[in-house]
């Protein structure tokens, strides 16, 4: 049933597209999402991810309830608006999946070569764990207000490298991250591009990651999403919780300070 009526509001969208232009697209395309966002399957990751954390696991039969997200051991509510940071036991900045694998390998005692092999879900046979932590994780956070530190000298490095890496322009299209998210007003095919040199445009795109993809069936994180951007550009593909990704999401991350927390969300 739900997959009918989902159907039924893609096709009343689509006709609705075709007649329309301008404002009028922009706002028939906001219905489509009001739709999507009406039965969130993401729950269902967030449930897996907060058992997943309570569990004990690994070589050392150990859960991950005494991980520190930067708030303290096992503190979780209010953490992700407080990510990318510095971590002094590893003595690097880390975003939440980078930290997750930091901690898995710690305290349950898993090779990280283990924890990296399946990041990101691939069908109902074939679901990733981090994904559904990460689910859980953010949705901790939210409703409250994106407030990334940068007093450390290594979080305002990564916050630098972060926009160097955004603005490089490379590959075989010579494309950078800037050359979608940097202007106002930008759009490929029905997707609005938001510009992430902006404080609402941040805000806006930073706050509703991750998200259940419909069009794929999984939940999907921030490292997916710069990583599939990576890939669109025809970049070398970045490794999973690699310094480069967390150095772009510090510096994405930062960009929305002040912003409403609201995912994980509903996405085409």
């Amino acid at each position: 049933m739900r997959r009918m009526l989902l159907a039924a509001a893609i096709a009343a969208c689509g006709t609705a597209l075709a007649q329309s232009g301008g404002d009028n697209t922009m706002r028939e395309i906001e219905r489509y999402r009001e739709a999507l966002a009406a039965d969130n399957p993401a729950e269902l990751w967030e449930a897996r991810g907060e058992d997943l954390w309570k569990q004990k696991r690994g070589p050392r039969n150990a859960s991950l309830e005494q991980c520190d997200l930067g708030l303290g051991p096992g503190k979780v509510k209010g953490a992700y608006v407080q990510l990318p940071r510095f971590f002094a036991d590893t003595g690097k900045v880390q975003d939440l999946e980078s930290r997750l694998v930091s901690c898995v390998t710690q305290l349950q005692g898993i090779p990280r070569e283990d924890v990296v092999r399946q990041p990101f879900g691939a069908g109902s046979e074939r679901k990733s764990d981090m994904e559904s932590l990460v689910a859980w994780i953010t949705s901790e956070s939210r409703g409250m207000k994106m407030a990334v530190p940068m007093a450390h000298p290594e979080e305002k490095r990564m916050y630098e490298v972060g926009r160097q890496i955004f603005f490089h322009r490379g590959g075989t299209h010579d494309f950078a991250c800037a050359t979608c998210h940097s202007g106002d007003d930008k759009r490929i095919r029905l997707q609005d591009l938001p510009n992430l040199m902006t404080k609402d445009g941040a805000q806006r795109a930073y706050t509703t990651w991750p998200a259940y993809r419909v069009s794929q069936g999984e939940v999907r994180t921030m490292q997916h999403r710069l990583w599939d951007c990576f890939r669109q550009q025809r970049f070398p593909e970045p490794g999973y919780a690699s310094d480069a990704i967390t150095a772009l999401t510090s510096f994405l991350a930062k960009n929305a300070d002040g912003g409403e927390y609201k995912a994980p969300t509903q996405k085409r």
